[in-house]
């Protein structure tokens, strides 16, 4: 079969090889100094601020966010924005003062690991299930992301280019381990904030500015009234009335994120300090600003220039084809590939730290040397990939590409977040009811989800959900644990939020 190139010329095809090449060698040669699991799953502990703060932001973005967000503010509007500069900023505020300091001073490899020491093993397990699983639909996603959009400008078929990503981005992701990640990803920043940059200002000057995209996108009917409106009616037919964004989003799925994410919070357990922990995530949240700039504006211009579209995730691929001559066709697609690679990156290796740590070393193998367990992570990564590669296809069944993770996040985001924080906060909490909370707020999430069109007015409620899961799973756990013997109080020393010294290292064992 002959692979068209399409859109791509010549100076483009070069462009992306020396990419593709370039990280590549770089992330094996930085592959050659990794000899134990720490080195592959944490980097060594020696991770510079800087570097953890942009890797954190690029693989927060992604090629999902690139295309995802793109196409919801085509189909929504600019409200999308909220998922920025609500859903992510204050959280991780909160995060960088409460809780990372916590978690680093702990000596883990995990957050289930933590949540073990604070509740038993059986949440570590369970909790750890739970985020294995989902990292392994969300490579899926991923792999589906880019190939939907080389399908696009190259013509290439799906399955070939899922392949063909998943092939480039397992290659690089086993040799790299955290540290390769980590530097590469504040490389891939720069790439990622430039090309973005380039295909908002072509098509905002396509559209002849903003004013005009404002006179343009109104005049199209009443279904764009809401189109350039931060806080849209709580009544309106969208997952974003200001109701959703502000329980479900602001106080629910966005610090389960940043507090609870293994792939987020896994870089903090990198740093080299401390302080140094705290730091990156402040700086992550400053240049998560300008975010919604460079990713909405395109989407929202893509109202204007191609009207109509099926599915608003065609919009960025879209913009990509018919905007950008050769070379800068080249640019920005290399920074498409920086995202995805990113994103990627991080949940590979966060999926075979969990694996490895929470359940292979705990339950199988645990009295091996740390250079076992690291082939372990990295054989475990060669299987994610191809479990990706089957996966990926699942992603055609949803409206939209970010609304497919989201829906995923919503089922079990809630529940999490309220035994982390109710682990953090409140000394009273104990592991039964932990369980109970999970288990409870799971199931109300699920039930939701089956029954959601019975209940709710807009087609993909998923804030709604994570707002009602998160009650049950908050209001499940205090009553447990009131009913229910508490931890003893050495065993929870130092993990809870006060002024109590530091986490003793016979915890950590």
């Amino acid at each position: 079969m002959e692979l068209a190139v399409g859109k791509l010329a010549t100076i483009d095809v070069i462009i992306i090889t020396v990419y593709l090449v370039g990280i590549t060698v770089t992330g094996s040669l930085i592959g050659r100094f990794i000899k134990s699991d720490a080195d592959f799953f944490l980097g060594g502990r020696n991770l510079p601020w800087w570097a953890i703060g942009m890797s954190m932001v690029v693989s927060d973005i992604g090629a999902l966010e690139l295309v995802g967000v793109a196409g919801m503010a085509y189909t929504f509007g600019i409200a999308v924005s909220n998922f920025d500069w609500i859903g992510c900023i204050p959280a991780m505020v909160l995060a960088a003062f409460i809780f990372v300091p916590y978690y680093w001073r702990s000596k883990v490899f995990t957050v289930p690991e933590f949540l073990g020491l604070r509740y038993n093993q059986f949440v570590r397990s369970l909790v750890a299930l739970i985020w294995g699983i989902f990292f392994l639909f969300m490579l899926g996603i991923f792999f589906y992301t880019a190939a939907k959009t080389m399908h696009i400008l190259c013509g290439w078929p799906i399955m070939f280019s899922v392949i063909l990503i998943a092939t480039v981005v397992g290659i690089y992701t086993f040799f790299g381990g955290l540290a390769a990640v980590v530097y590469l990803d504040s490389i891939q920043c720069v790439i990622l904030f430039f090309g973005s940059f380039i295909i908002l200002s072509i098509a905002m000057l396509k559209v002849g500015g903003w004013g005009e995209l404002i006179s343009a996108v109104t005049a199209m009917g009443p279904e764009f009234e809401h189109h350039f409106q931060l806080i849209v009616p709580a009544d309106t037919a969208t997952p974003l009335g200001w109701a959703s964004v502000v329980f479900g989003l602001t106080f629910v799925l966005s610090p389960a994120y940043w507090l609870g994410n293994q792939a987020i919070v896994q870089r903090a357990l990198g740093a080299r300090s401390e302080y140094e922990a705290k730091k990156s995530v402040l700086w992550g949240a400053f240049l998560k600003l300008f975010i919604p700039i460079i990713l909405v504006g395109p989407g929202i211009a893509g109202v204007a220039l191609h009207p109509g579209l099926a599915k608003g995730d065609d919009i960025f691929p879209t913009l990509m084809h018919d905007l950008l001559p050769p070379g800068l066709t080249g640019i920005v697609f290399a920074a498409f590939l920086a995202a995805l690679i990113s994103s990627v990156d991080s949940y590979l290796n966060s999926a075979a730290t969990l694996w490895t740590k929470d359940i292979y070393q705990k339950y199988f193998v645990s009295d091996r040397n740390e250079r076992h367990y690291m082939i372990v992570g990295k054989v475990l990564t060669v299987i994610f990939v191809v479990i990706g590669i089957f996966l990926a296809r699942l992603t055609e069944n949803f409206s939209g590409i970010f609304t497919y993770m989201q829906t995923m996040l919503s089922i079990f985001q809630g529940p999490l977040l309220a035994i982390i924080v109710l682990g953090f906060l409140w000394r009273r909490a104990n592991a039964k009811g932990a369980i109970a909370g999970l288990a409870l707020g799971v199931t109300t999430s699920s039930t939701l989800f089956l029954i959601k069109d019975l209940l709710f007015t807009t087609p993909d409620p998923f804030l709604y959900i994570a707002w009602w899961a998160f009650l049950v799973g908050l209001t499940t756990t205090v009553i447990v644990s009131l009913f229910t013997e508490p931890e003893p109080p050495e065993k929870i020393e130092g993990l809870i939020y006060s002024a109590i010294p530091k986490i003793k290292e016979s915890q950590v064992q």
